[in-house]
This record gives structure tokens, sequence and C-alpha cells, in this order.
């Protein structure tokens, strides 16, 4: 199959073991984005399949009206980013591994350095080291300190573990069943959704993107927050609603928040307001960017394109649109 993978900006790709598995494929990588939809159909007008580094590029009908030759999509998580019923009416199979056979330990490892950073004012000292000025505050310990970790998922439950070991208090917010779920396995769950933002010295967020989570972290919510606590978010920009959390630090509440995500990305401009703030601490989507994380993740997308080529896909988002021909593939 003509495969071409999109946005390996690194060029990450093809240095990894995974990589062999599309031996025998016609493989073409893109190293940059393209942003403009006719310019990304010419790029991949002759694409049987595309390999989506995650939710870099959207899948619109528009580009989809421009590919005739495209039969699979594949890539892994979830897919806010791509219009499956467009897929559908094009005949293109979507197919994505949403990972469940384990936590992205990459992604929990950031989350947990920026809570670090955050608390011990990291990147503030060592701006203020570099320029000659040594010290610039007093940071705070995490000790005795309570987490509060909004989603009851896999991530969330890695950050719970590591949280402990430096001896912090671990409390849960989530939706109903999640949080029964909480509670009999015997985790503290906060006593209404108003004490958990109130009480937490640090909320992180650790829920899926969707039309019902959309916008679920209000301006109201972190308004309740105190002047010392902190906000840590590298699930998704979209969960907090638009222009509150810049509001919210704007009036101290949060004091201050640290964030992977952006709801435009990549966000290249030094002065847009958010990213400028002072109160503000900022990583490039980079959570799940680790070389251990990305042969794990790949080795489940491009198993996903040789089941295609074998004529058994896997992990079928659309199911309908698969249609064997006579000698099975």
């Amino acid at each position: 199959m003509k495969v071409h993978i999109l946005d390996d900006w690194f060029d990450t790709l093809r240095g990894l073991p995974c990589f062999g598995l599309l031996a025998g494929h016609d493989v073409t990588v893109w190293t940059d984005h393209e942003p403009d939809p006719a310019a990304l159909a010419a790029r991949l007008v002759d694409a049987e399949c595309v390999v989506l580094f995650r939710e870099r590029t959207r899948v619109t009908r528009a580009l989809l009206d421009r590919l005739p030759n495209l039969r699979l999509i594949s890539q892994r998580g979830a897919w806010p980013h791509v219009d499956v019923a467009a897929c559908t009416g094009a005949g293109v199979l979507l197919c994505s591994d949403t990972g469940g056979d384990g936590a992205n330990y990459a992604a929990a490892e950031l989350t947990f350095a920026l809570i670090l950073a955050a608390m011990r004012q990291l990147p503030q000292q060592m701006a203020s080291a570099k320029a000659g000025q040594w010290q610039m505050g007093v940071g705070r310990s995490l000790r005795g300190r309570r987490l509060g970790l909004y989603g009851r998922g896999r991530i969330g439950r890695v950050v719970a573990d590591y949280a402990r070991a430096f001896g912090m208090e671990v409390t849960w917010w989530a939706s109903e069943a999640g949080r029964a779920r909480a509670l009999a396995e015997g985790e503290t769950v906060a006593p209404s959704r108003a004490a958990f933002f109130a009480d937490s010295d640090v909320v992180s967020l650790h829920l899926r993107l969707t039309p019902q989570t959309r916008g679920i972290v209000t301006a109201e919510d972190l308004a309740g927050m105190g002047p010392n606590a902190v906000l840590v978010n590298t699930s998704r920009a979209g969960l907090i609603a638009p222009g509150a959390l810049l509001e919210g630090l704007n009036m101290g509440r949060p004091g201050m928040a640290a964030v992977d995500v952006f709801d435009t990305e990549p966000l290249l401009d030094p002065a847009d307001p958010l990213l400028a703030h002072p109160n503000l601490i900022a990583t490039p989507h980079i959570g799940f960017v680790t070389e251990d994380e990305f042969d794990r993740q790949f080795a489940d997308i491009f198993a996903q394109v040789n089941a295609y080529a074998a004529g058994a896909p896997i992990h079928m988002v659309n199911p309908s649109v698969f249609a064997p021909s006579a000698d099975g593939r």
C-alpha cells in the first residue's frame, strides 16, 4: 500500500523498531505540518493509507473529497479531529486502537514534572540563575499538600501513585460513575465539586475530550481555586471553557497554571496572551513525545495498516465501510 505518515516533525519514526512493520509498503513520511487543506490534499493525492500523528492534522470532508485513492486512516487514541461520518461517506475505513492495554506513562511523568516545576518555580529559578541573579523567590514543598485529580482514568491513577510517593494527599473528582468506582476502591472523593476545586493545592485534569467533556471546567470552577493553587492540564485544552484559564490567571485564581495543551496547536505566537502570561508554565504538547511512547503507539498503528492489507482489519471505528472482496482482501 501507498502509506503516508503525517506530522513526524523530527523524523523520529524511521529510527524506531516499529518502523520495520511497514516493510513491503511504499511509505512517505512528512516531517512538517501542512495546515492548508488544498496543499495537504496535493501531497496525499496518491495515498491509499494515511497515518495520523495523534491530533496534529484534522481530517475533514473537504480533505477527503480530494483524496479519491484513500482507503484507510490508521491512528491511535480518540478521534475528535476526524470527521467519521465523512470517512464513512467516502468509503474510508478509520482504525484506531484506543490504548486499552495500559497507561501512557510518558504523559503521567510530564504531568508530575509540571507539578514540581510549578510548585518549586523551576523555570523562573533557572532563568534567574542564568541571568546572574541567583534566587528569585521561595517555592513550596509537595509533602502534605493535596492533589486533586479530575478524571478516574489510567493516567490519573499513575499520577496518584507518583503523588503518594512524594507524600501528597490525593483526592478525586469525576463523573458519578467514576466517583463511585473511586469510593469502591477505597479512594478519597471530594464531598462536592466546589470543595474539590477549593481545597486542592494542585488540580490536574485527566479526561478524554468528548462533546460531553468539552468546556467541563468552567470559569466558576477556577474562581473557586485558591490564590496559591496550581492548575495542571496535560490532557486537552478544550476541557476548559474558552477564555476561562486566561481570565482565571488574570484574576489570580488559580495562582499558577502549568499546561501542555492549547486550543490552537502548534501555537507559534510568543505574544499570545495565555502563552505569555507570567503565571503560566508551558510545554509544547510533549506529554506523549518520547521515543519509548512513540514506538509503543506506532507499533499498534502500523499493525492496523498490516491487518487491513491482509484483509482482516482491526480496531475499526466505522466497520460498515469494509467489504472484503472475493479473495478476502
